[in-house]
């Protein structure tokens, strides 16, 4: 039986992503099944309280690097690897569970020295000259794990190529009660919420236009709030300037995040590219509330039929889509959606990763 587990995050918990969610979501999962959780991150200087029992410890400057159409929140200092790595040896754990783990460079000491059984998982989705250019050296890293496993289809085929087997298919899980955990409240004005980082693929000026175009044309005006902070933030504020039905609420806790989500008129996620699983239409649809997404591959995987798809890049269509979400969505097709969020919880998820966690240790102890 597990008893102690360490998840690394390449990506820094000071910056709001998927990753991140999944990691601090698996730390309070396993910590509720007695699981003694070390949780390892960069960014030293961020000294933001996390919402999870597991033991946090970050390493490394933050540095923010291109990667697949965004900015990855990472550290490239080796100094960092070391100190993450002497951690790991210290706390003694099971299995090391490195999300991303071929994201720099916080876990590379940790692959490279394989001292511990290890499960990686793939989140990314999509193929790039940072996939082509490096794949002695992924190969190399990938000796350091055990077993493989990935969010998606398109994320296991991205590096199925550098990888000895493909990995395991799984999913993005979430911990449903905490989306119902506060009254569900529908508000007397139209509103929409948008959650993500600022940047150019999460296609948020879409949404801005799309309410612009609305409210230039109709008595009844809308209002877009929305949650997130990033490269993009000051040209979308000059986009919605002197715009008082858009308001930008920058990073917010994930208890206020969850009282956004169950006080919005729906959820718009207008991202253009670079999806490999809309977890944010999951987690909405436990919320109770309408969801319009652009129709693009992870989103729609995502929504299994149960969100409103529009093109993306298009804010006449999702304006559209956003109009349909206010009139059209039924509690018949709210409850639907729903049950199909069931399908994704974390404690299904993480009874198959403590499976692989098990089948991992056996495959390290045979070496």
């Amino acid at each position: 039986m597990i008893k102690r587990c360490v998840l690394v995050s390449p990506y820094a918990m000071s910056v709001p992503g998927g990753v991140q969610e999944q990691v601090l979501a698996m730390s309070r999962d396993l910590s509720r099944r007695g699981v003694e959780v070390l949780l390892l991150a960069p960014d030293s200087d961020d000294e933001f309280q996390l919402s999870t029992p597991a033991h946090v410890e970050r390493f490394g400057k933050l540095l923010s690097l291109p990667a697949n159409g965004s900015k990855a929140p990472v550290t490239l200092s080796w100094s960092a690897a070391r100190k993450a790595f002497d951690a790991i040896s210290t706390f003694d754990p099971q299995i090391v569970h490195f999300h991303e783990p071929f994201a720099p460079l916080l876990g590379w000491k940790a692959l490279l020295a394989h001292k511990f059984a290890s499960v990686g998982t793939i989140h990314r989705s999509g193929a790039g000259p940072a996939i082509s250019l490096t794949r002695p050296l992924l190969a190399k890293l990938s000796r350091g794990i055990d077993l493989f496993t990935a969010v998606s289809e398109m994320a296991a085929e991205t590096y199925t190529s550098s990888l000895a087997a493909k990995p395991r298919v799984l999913f993005n899980g979430f911990e449903i009660e905490r989306f119902q955990e506060f009254p569900l409240s529908r508000p007397t004005t139209p509103t929409f919420l948008v959650i993500g980082r600022l940047e150019e693929r999460k296609g948020v000026a879409t949404a801005i236009e799309a309410v612009q175009l609305h409210n230039r044309s109709s008595d009844e005006k809308w209002k877009l709030r929305i949650i997130g902070d990033g490269p993009e933030g000051n040209r979308l504020r000059s986009l919605s300037e002197s715009d008082s039905t858009i308001e930008f609420l920058g990073r917010v806790s994930d208890e206020i995040k969850r009282q956004e989500i169950r006080s919005a008129s729906a959820l718009v996620a207008p991202s253009l590219h670079g999806e490999s699983f809309g977890l944010i239409l999951i987690e909405a649809m436990a919320s109770e509330i309408p969801v319009v997404a652009s129709d693009i591959d992870g989103y729609r995987q995502a929504s299994g039929g149960h969100a409103i798809l529009v093109p993306p890049s298009d804010p006449a269509k999702l304006a559209a889509g956003m109009q349909t979400a206010l009139t059209g969505s039924s509690n018949e097709q709210r409850a639907s959606a729903l049950s199909h969020a069931r399908h994704w919880s974390m404690e299904a998820l993480m009874d198959s990763y403590l499976e692989f966690y098990e089948e991992a240790i056996q495959r390290f102890d045979r070496v």
